[in-house]
């Protein structure tokens, strides 16, 4: 009896945005504190996220983008220790130091934006140093432009032109957020998403709008295109998958 491929399924990734030692929901690129129902402690969160079965987090340092400063590493660094799952991190790493920093706290990769467009060379030195693999370059698009500074700051570069130099450099993954559907639950950016992958042939990971079940539907279909996984924020801290439910029933007693 003839048998099929089982069709592999899009990589879940929750968000842990970080300001002032708490975490935030963002709305557009902009940090708010969390509501009632959001724990306010990171690595709280981490550790719920890890009972839910997450297989990695995305976490974003706020401060650190928007700032420079180094005053959450200390919470970075705790839950690196709470959990046992891959954490990759972003914010703020603008220089060679700040990067081999974040990997000798045992991040498993880090998230570089600004210094792909700003500082090529750091980037092609972390490539050569830390490997391709540890690298990603997050693209933070606004009306066809990418963001640089914090989201702060429009470049004069697309999203595609840009894609395509990071290829030549090395890059292998690019994590690509619709700045504009960001925490608003509106749906995630098809278009923007496929025309990224289809162009730059580089896995992507996408993030920014999923509002439930029927948005990864959507991304699964671009598993051909190269988006095979996703960020989520709000939609998995609203409860927004009913799944999530079962999995606290199914793991309660066995967070890691």
């Amino acid at each position: 009896m003839a048998t099929t491929a089982r069709q592999s399924t899009l990589l879940v990734i929750p968000s842990i945005d970080i300001k002032d030692g708490k975490c935030v929901r963002v709305v557009q690129g902009i940090p708010k504190l969390a509501e009632a129902n959001y724990p306010n402690d990171p690595v709280e969160m981490a550790i719920i996220w890890r009972a839910e079965n997450a297989k990695c987090l995305h976490v974003v340092d706020f401060d650190g983008a928007w700032h420079s400063s180094t005053k959450n590493l200390r919470i970075i660094e705790e839950m690196i220790k709470a959990v046992v799952i891959p954490i990759q991190f972003g914010g703020g790493l603008r220089s060679y130091e700040r990067i081999r920093n974040a990997f000798e706290m045992g991040l498993y990769r880090v998230v570089l934006g600004s210094v792909a467009v700003t500082d090529p060379d750091l980037l092609q030195k972390c490539i050569e140093d830390f490997g391709s693999e540890k690298i990603l370059v997050s693209l933070d698009v606004l009306n066809r432009k990418v963001l640089i500074g914090g989201r702060k700051e429009q470049s004069a570069l697309s999203p595609v032109s840009l894609a395509l130099n990071l290829k030549l450099m090395g890059i292998t993954r690019l994590v690509v957020t619709d700045v504009e559907r960001n925490g608003l639950m509106l749906g995630p950016n098809i278009e923007l998403l496929s025309l990224i992958a289809k162009k730059s042939k580089l896995k992507v990971t996408a993030s920014g709008g999923v509002s439930g079940y029927e948005d990864l539907i959507k991304l699964q279909k671009l598993k051909e295109d190269g988006v095979d996984s996703v960020i989520i924020g709000r939609a998995l801290y609203e409860n927004k998958f009913a799944c999530q439910r079962l999995w606290r029933v199914a793991e309660i007693g066995t967070i890691i």
